[in-house]
C-alpha cells in the first residue's frame, strides 16, 4: 500500500459533521481533506477539479441526491471511491447506494476505528459494508438473481408450468407439447432452478405470483 496519505472529499450538508469528520482524520494522520461540499453539484464540481481518492457522501443531499451523485462519479470519475455515510438504516437506501458504485455504505453513528478501517479497506480496492446490514444486502441480491432467472424462462418453459400449474403430470404434460417424458423431467429441473423452489407445488405458486403464467381455470384438470 502507498505510503501517499489518502485524500478525501468530505460531503455533508452540515457543516458541523464536515468539521467532526476533519477534525478526526487529520488527528488519526494519513488522511488529507482536499475539500468540502455541502450539496450534490458541489460535490461533483470538486471531484471533478480536487481529483480525491475517496468521497464521504452523505445519501441525503441538496441539489442533488447523493445516490444520484454516486451513480454519476461511477461513470465519470470511476477511480473515485464513495462511501455513503449516513443515519439511515432502510433497506432501500442501501440497494440504492450500492447499485449506484458506492463502495461502502457504513452509519453514521459508526466509531472512529471502525470509520478509519472502512476508509483504508476502501482505498485498497475492498467493499465494507456495515456488519448489521450485510446479511440484508446478500439475501436482497439472491432474491434479484432468482427474479432475473425467473424472467428467463423460455416458452417452452412456461408451458410445461402451465401444463403443471393446471395439475397434469409428466407423461400428460409430455404427450400435450410433443416431448418425451425424459425431456419434460430435465426441463421442470431448470425450472424449479430458475425460480429457487424444491417441487412442483412450489413452482406453480411462485410462477403463479410473479405472473409468469396465468392461473389456472378451476375445471382444467383431467
Amino acid at each position: 500500500m502507498s505510503d501517499k496519505p489518502i485524500r478525501i472529499l468530505l460531503a455533508d450538508d452540515h457543516r458541523m459533521f464536515r468539521q467532526g469528520l476533519r477534525e478526526l482524520l487529520e488527528r488519526k494522520g494519513g488522511f488529507i481533506i482536499v475539500g468540502e461540499a455541502s450539496t450534490g453539484r458541489e460535490v461533483l464540481a470538486q471531484a471533478a477539479a480536487l481529483h480525491p481518492d475517496i468521497v464521504l457522501l452523505d445519501i441525503q443531499m441538496p441539489e442533488i441526491d447523493g445516490v444520484v451523485v454516486a451513480r454519476q462519479l461511477a461513470q465519470t470519475h470511476p477511480d473515485v471511491k464513495v462511501i455513503m455515510l449516513t443515519m439511515y438504516r432502510q433497506d432501500q437506501h442501501l440497494f440504492e447506494a450500492i447499485k449506484a458504485g458506492a463502495r461502502a455504505y457504513l452509519l453514521k453513528d459508526a466509531d472512529a476505528d471502525e470509520l478509519i478501517d472502512v476508509i483504508e479497506r476502501v482505498h485498497r480496492g475492498e467493499a465494507a459494508l456495515d456488519p448489521t446490514v450485510t446479511l440484508r444486502v446478500f439475501d436482497e441480491f439472491r432474491r434479484l438473481s432468482v427474479d432475473q432467472d425467473a424472467e428467463q424462462l423460455t416458452e417452452r418453459e412456461r408451458d410445461i408450468l402451465t401444463l403443471l400449474a393446471e395439475g397434469h403430470d409428466n407423461r400428460t404434460i409430455a404427450q400435450r407439447l410433443f416431448l418425451s417424458e425424459k425431456t419434460v423431467g430435465n426441463r421442470l429441473s431448470e425450472i424449479f432452478q430458475k425460480l429457487g423452489v424444491s417441487n412442483r407445488t412450489q413452482a406453480a405458486l411462485v410462477a403463479v405470483q410473479r405472473g409468469l403464467i396465468a392461473p389456472p381455470k378451476p375445471d382444467s384438470t383431467e
